[in-house]
């Protein structure tokens, strides 16, 4: 019996290793694994939505926050003028500000999604090599009306994550850099003034 349990057990991790492995090198896998856990957690907590808003929107965050590039998309939206700008101090400053700010917005406007259904559009054909850079699309489906969800993403030393993500058309990498430009602008381009002011909206990110 004991060697019957031990064949099992052999069995089980030489089939949950290499899905565990495919998940972490296919960006598509990566992708699809996630939104499959936020769209679960959308499902689930209904009533959590109501009772505690903040606890909700926590168990997105617990998913969301591990796929961003932060550092990345953050100095994206400062800008290479603003970027030069800021002192280390501010830089590192502004990716913690953005952080907190982007993961409450992005939690927010998934709450607002109900219980919608996410399609990943995977290849026609299995890719084992991907490129450094690549887009995985899907559709988000609310029951009413269908919209196209584009997630940039670059491979790193940890992984694939998400540099960039184009909601119904609306690019929010771009949405957010021109916001933060107009802030300095408002500013008169006083770099800690800006960042301290920051705050990443979307609106309803395209979804109406």
């Amino acid at each position: 019996m004991l060697h019957a349990h031990k064949n099992y057990f052999l069995f089980f991790f030489l089939i949950i290793i290499p899905l565990s492995i495919k998940s972490e090198e296919d960006p598509f896998i990566f992708i699809d694994t996630n939104a499959q856990k936020m769209a679960d957690v959308l499902i689930k907590n209904v009533e959590l939505f109501e009772e505690d808003r903040t606890l909700y929107e926590d168990k997105i965050k617990e998913i969301f926050e591990p796929m961003i590039d932060f550092r990345r998309v953050a100095f994206s939206v400062m800008g290479k003028k603003y970027y030069l700008m800021a002192t280390k101090d501010q830089r590192d400053e502004f990716v913690l500000i953005f952080k907190d700010s982007l993961l409450d917005n992005y939690a927010s406007t998934l709450a607002k999604w109900g219980d919608s259904t996410i399609t990943t559009v995977f290849p026609d054909e299995y890719q084992s090599d991907f490129e450094k850079n690549v887009e995985v699309r899907q559709i988000l489906d609310t029951g009413t009306s269908k919209y196209p969800i584009s997630y940039k993403l670059r491979k790193n030393k940890d992984g694939w994550k998400i540099v960039n993500i184009i909601i119904n058309g609306l690019n929010l990498g771009l949405t957010m850099r021109n916001q933060f430009q107009a802030l300095a602008t408002s500013s008169n381009e006083d770099i800690e003034t800006t960042i301290k002011n920051w705050n990443s909206d979307f609106g309803d990110a395209g979804i109406s």
